[in-house]
C-alpha cells in the first residue's frame, strides 16, 4: 500500500499530459512531482513515461502499471467494504455508468432506497453512451453499468437483462396519440426528432429501417432525452425513448405509445459488471437490489 500515493501522482501526470499541469492540479511544485516520478522509475527498474517535447504520456510499461494500480485500488475498496461489514457498519462507494434513460427516475429512487438501509455508502453516477459504459467497466472507473443495447460485450458480464420495447413520444393531441400501438412507418411520416448515433435507441431505429423501404430524417438530433421530450411539445413531432425513462406526465401534455414490435423488436437494458471481477461488497449488494427491482418491473428475457 505504500505505493498507492505515488500511483495517484503518476495517474495525475498521465491524465494531465505533463508534470507542470499535474503539479498545478495537485497543488505541488513541478520539481517535487518530477522527483517523485523519477524516484519511482528508478526503484521500479523501468521508465513508465515517454518524455515528449510538449509533455509526457505513458509508455507500454506505464500502461501495464496503471492497469495493475487500478486493480489493486479496486481490491482495496472491496477489502474495506468487507472489513466494514465485519464491524456491522456497511460502508463503501458504488460507481455506476448508465444510459441516460436511468437518470430521471429509476436510479435516484434505487440509490435513495439503498441508502435508507446503508447511509454510510456513497455513490457516483456517470451518464455514458453504450460504448463508454463498457470502457468504464474495463478501466475500473465504474463498478456497475446499466446500459441499453451495449456494443462490444467483450468485458461485460451480464447480471440481468430487461426487455425495453421502443416508445414513441408525442404531444397528447398528436394524431398518433389516438392509437394504442403505433407503426414505425407512421411515426417517421411525421417530423421526427431522434437521439444521436452513440445511443441504443438510435441503433434500434437504424436497424429497423435498414430492413424496410423507409428512412430516418430527423428534424432535430440531440444527446439529451430531456430536450427531445420537451421539443415535441413545440412542434407536431415524434421522438423515441424506452419505458424505464418515462413516467406518466402529470400535466397531461405528453403521450407515450409503444412502437409495434413487428417493426422494431424490443431492445435490451443490461445490468453488468466487468467480466471476472469480484465487486466490493456495497456494489455487489446494490447490484442484487437492482436485479430484484428490474425483475419485478420487467419480465426477464
Amino acid at each position: 500500500m505504500r505505493y498507492l500515493e505515488t500511483f495517484k501522482l503518476i495517474e495525475a501526470v498521465a491524465r494531465a499530459g505533463s508534470v507542470r499541469k499535474a503539479a498545478e492540479d495537485l497543488n505541488l511544485t513541478a520539481s517535487a512531482l518530477n522527483r517523485r516520478v523519477q524516484a519511482f522509475e528508478e526503484e521500479f527498474g523501468a521508465q513508465v513515461f515517454e518524455r515528449l517535447p510538449r509533455g509526457m504520456r505513458l509508455n507500454p510499461a506505464g500502461e501495464l502499471l496503471m492497469a495493475y494500480f487500478r486493480t489493486q485500488r479496486s481490491e482495496l475498496e472491496r477489502l474495506r467494504s468487507q472489513v466494514a461489514d465485519l464491524s456491522g457498519a456497511r460502508r463503501g462507494h458504488v460507481s455506476i455508468a448508465c444510459s441516460q434513460a436511468l437518470m430521471p427516475y429509476f436510479l435516484p429512487e434505487q440509490i435513495a432506497q439503498y441508502r435508507q438501509r446503508h447511509p454510510g455508502v456513497t455513490f457516483s453516477v456517470q451518464v455514458r453512451d453504450r460504448a463508454s459504459a463498457e470502457r468504464d467497466l474495463s478501466t475500473f472507473k465504474s463498478d456497475l453499468a446499466l446500459v441499453f443495447e451495449p456494443i462490444h460485450m467483450v468485458d461485460f458480464e451480464v447480471l440481468f437483462a430487461a426487455p425495453q420495447p421502443l416508445q414513441a413520444v408525442m404531444a397528447h393531441d398528436h394524431p398518433l396519440a389516438r392509437k394504442s400501438v403505433v407503426r414505425l412507418r407512421d411515426c417517421l411520416a411525421y417530423p421526427h426528432a431522434a437521439p444521436t448515433s452513440p445511443y441504443g435507441v438510435r441503433h434500434l431505429l437504424e436497424t429497423a429501417v435498414a430492413r424496410k423501404s423507409i428512412s430516418i430524417h430527423p428534424i432535430v438530433e440531440s444527446d439529451s432525452f430531456e430536450f427531445l421530450r420537451h421539443y415535441v411539445l413545440n412542434e407536431g413531432a415524434v421522438t423515441f425513448q424506452i419505458p424505464i425513462g418515462l413516467r406518466s406526465d402529470p400535466e397531461g401534455l405528453l403521450a407515450y405509445r409503444e412502437v409495434s414490435q413487428r417493426d422494431v423488436p424490443a431492445g435490451r437494458l443490461l445490468l453488468g459488471q466487468m467480466r471476472g471481477r469480484t465487486l466490493p461488497v456495497a456494489s455487489a449488494k446494490f447490484a442484487m437490489q437492482l436485479t430484484t427491482t428490474l425483475s419485478d418491473q420487467f419480465d426477464p428475457e
